[in-house]
């Protein structure tokens, strides 16, 4: 009886177990499982940051074959980015030719020389004229005895029988036909004016070379752009081919297409990026192998032609586009690959 009663006295004195607080550390790990926003946020910048140098690294230790991809990538990309710039230094070339679509209005002989320069002055007013020269008789006849070659016969002359002559420079003259032929018009029902005359028909072949140059240049960057992705795309295509188990792994063990196409889309941004420099190395040192000749022959002509080079906003455009079209094909393969690689 004792020993029952002592032992029941025991069980009365035992103390339930209290649950323990967890430690801060086991806070901390609860915290970043919970998923703050801060967290959460890192967490997706390092998987990023792990992808993006991974890839890189990935290309490094393979560099034959990431040398010869962005080889055939970077000319590929210099070739459409070359003949952008020439054909930009070609419309640089035909500004300096504006001054030979002018209109020259040949004023009857009874208008005065005041009479002219207010012609002139309503002319220099209008919003399609870019530049309006006066000629009075004088000067007419004294670039007449220069040029022609009759200097002696032509002062021989009593009276000057040359016009007053206003040289009019309309505004997009290489580009907008219509507005020259509507303000030639005008120029023509002018009460005062007996001539009006420009050369259309130059002006005309001039406005198709410059059509066909731009036609050629967006062909020619549609084709190469596609090559690009092409060329990116079947890369990416070995690259996943030969990690194919590993990706077979990673969806039995519940990975998304998301993450396991991460690291490819960072290699594909690393090839087209990596181009696009190289491309306009090229494109750079082929200008300047021809701005010497260039300035020479233009030089010899007469000329100040300058060849003109990518500029910061041009580059930063051409190494965007160059790494667009890398992500663009890598995601492009992936979504097919990706749907037909399944686990056996």
């Amino acid at each position: 009886m004792n020993k029952y009663n002592k032992r029941r006295q025991q069980t009365r004195e035992v103390k339930p177990p209290k649950y323990l607080k967890p430690a801060k550390s086991d806070s901390r790990q609860n915290t970043v499982a919970g998923g703050s926003f801060m967290d959460k946020l890192n967490a997706y910048r390092d998987l990023h940051a792990h992808a993006l140098f991974s890839s890189l690294g990935r290309l490094v230790a393979s560099p034959f074959t990431s040398i010869m991809t962005v080889a055939v990538l970077a000319i590929a990309i210099s070739l459409a980015s070359g003949f952008y710039l020439v054909l930009v230094n070609f419309q640089q070339l035909t500004s300096h030719l504006e001054t030979s679509t002018q209109i020259s209005l040949f004023l009857k002989e009874e208008v005065s020389e005041l009479h002219a320069k207010k012609l002139a002055d309503g002319i220099r007013n209008k919003p399609e004229v870019q530049q309006v020269t006066l000629i009075n008789k004088e000067q007419g006849l004294a670039e007449f005895k220069t040029y022609s070659g009759f200097g002696s016969a032509i002062s021989a002359l009593k009276t000057n029988p040359l016009p007053i002559v206003i040289q009019v420079l309309p505004k997009n003259s290489l580009t907008d036909k219509r507005q020259l032929e509507a303000l030639l018009h005008e120029f023509q029902q002018n009460v005062d004016v007996d001539l009006a005359q420009m050369d259309m028909q130059w002006l005309e072949r001039l406005q198709s070379i410059i059509a066909v140059g731009e036609c050629a240049a967006t062909i020619l960057n549609l084709m190469l752009g596609l090559a690009v992705l092409f060329i990116t795309a079947n890369t990416i295509r070995l690259e996943l081919h030969s990690r194919r188990e590993e990706v077979i792994i990673a969806k039995l063990v519940g990975a998304t297409h998301g993450f396991i196409q991460r690291p490819f889309l960072y290699a594909g941004l690393w090839i087209g990026f990596i181009s696009g420099v190289v491309a306009w190395f090229i494109v750079t040192a082929m200008m300047l192998i021809l701005r010497s000749p260039v300035e020479t022959l233009s030089s010899l002509y007469g000329g100040n032609f300058h060849l003109v080079f990518f500029s910061f906003t041009e580059t930063l455009k051409l190494i965007g586009i160059s790494s667009l079209l890398g992500v663009v094909g890598s995601w492009a393969v992936l979504m097919y690959q990706l749907q037909h690689t399944k686990p056996e």
